[in-house]
């Protein structure tokens, strides 16, 4: 599957400041020195060291704002790259969720379909809630939390909004639990990797739920850029998950940071207190390879190894 060139093209990144957001913005421009890069982002979450060289244009706007979205309606943008949204999996205000989440996306996806741009939009592993694993995209849907009860919405939506426009090109991508550069402003949101390998730089004691049994299919930053990419060449909208299609404990995350930062980690398992917590997800990656020519390139080992050097290196930058 040839992917798109975007040279010569308007590309249009909402959430762009954030984690996910600012790694598919550099990316682009990377990849396509002649894009026209535009961010937006409302900046709650987002942050601007995320966007450092960043060569583009940057608006601070709410997705949730009439205004602002009236302001983005007036872009000349050829893609729409969907990322802005509340990513706190612990807020409980249901309303601010929905109309962030939810009611915001189906204004983008009109906008959108006024100039014919293709959306690839972020969705999430979270609509899957504790439902058993392998998690498969129309089988098991029921979240455990408004986040992704939020998800699921917008993926209805896009149900809808394609038998009414059935020549739109839509793809939505559910996010597995993604690690890698550019997550330290998610704050407690950060991936456990992050968490973890910042507790044995700084030599504290790492804490895991449980007996850190839970499992989780972890996938680094850079495969989930090259979903969004090759989503916009999709042979068929739809929704797709985005993970490494291998579930790995929270033990295992710790020996694999462990070793690879050479040090002996003496951990403390407690108590969960979220009794949304998913014990186990695994990605049913099949449809994305097929339809997406999705292969992730990262084993958790290497992503680690990498994300590693990349943290070692930030590290250095703040303290110096």
């Amino acid at each position: 599957m040839t992917p798109l060139d975007l040279n010569g093209k308007t590309v249009l990144v909402t959430g762009g400041a954030g984690f996910i957001g600012s790694n598919l913005a550099l990316a682009i421009e990377r990849h396509y020195p002649r894009c026209r890069v535009i961010v937006a982002d409302s900046f709650a979450s987002g942050h601007f060291q995320n966007l450092r060289g960043f060569a583009g244009e940057c608006l601070a706007a709410d997705v949730s704002s009439v205004q602002d979205l009236h302001q983005l309606s007036e872009l000349p943008f050829d893609f729409l790259f969907h990322q802005a949204a509340i990513s706190d999996t612990t807020v409980a205000d249901q309303q601010q969720m929905l109309r962030v989440n939810t009611n915001a996306f189906r204004r983008l996806l009109e906008i959108a379909a006024e100039r014919s741009a293709p959306v690839v939009y972020a969705s999430s592993a979270g609509v899957y809630g504790n439902s058993p694993a392998p998690n498969r995209v129309g089988a098991g849907e029921q979240p455990e939390n408004v986040y992704g009860f939020s998800k699921l919405m917008m993926d209805h939506t896009v149900g809808e909004f394609l038998r009414e426009r059935p020549d739109a090109h839509v793809v939505g991508l559910r996010y597995f639990n993604v690690y890698g550069p550019r997550e330290a402003y998610k704050g407690r949101m950060a991936s456990m990797i992050y968490q973890l390998s910042g507790k044995l730089v700084a030599g504290e004691r790492p804490k895991l739920f449980s007996r850190g049994e839970q499992r989780r299919d972890f996938v680094y930053v850079d495969d989930v850029v090259q979903a969004n990419l090759k989503a916009l060449s999709a042979s068929r909208s739809g929704v797709y998950n985005v993970g490494s299609g291998r579930s790995r404990t929270f033990n295992d995350v710790l020996k694999i940071l462990s070793q690879t930062l050479g040090v002996n980690a003496d951990v403390e398992y407690i108590d969960n207190p979220w009794p949304f917590f998913q014990t186990h997800t695994e990605a049913d990656i099949a449809p994305t390879t097929d339809h997406l020519d999705y292969w992730p390139q990262f084993s958790l080992e290497a992503g680690i190894a990498r994300y590693v050097q990349e943290f070692r290196d930030a590290s250095l930058r703040r303290a110096a």
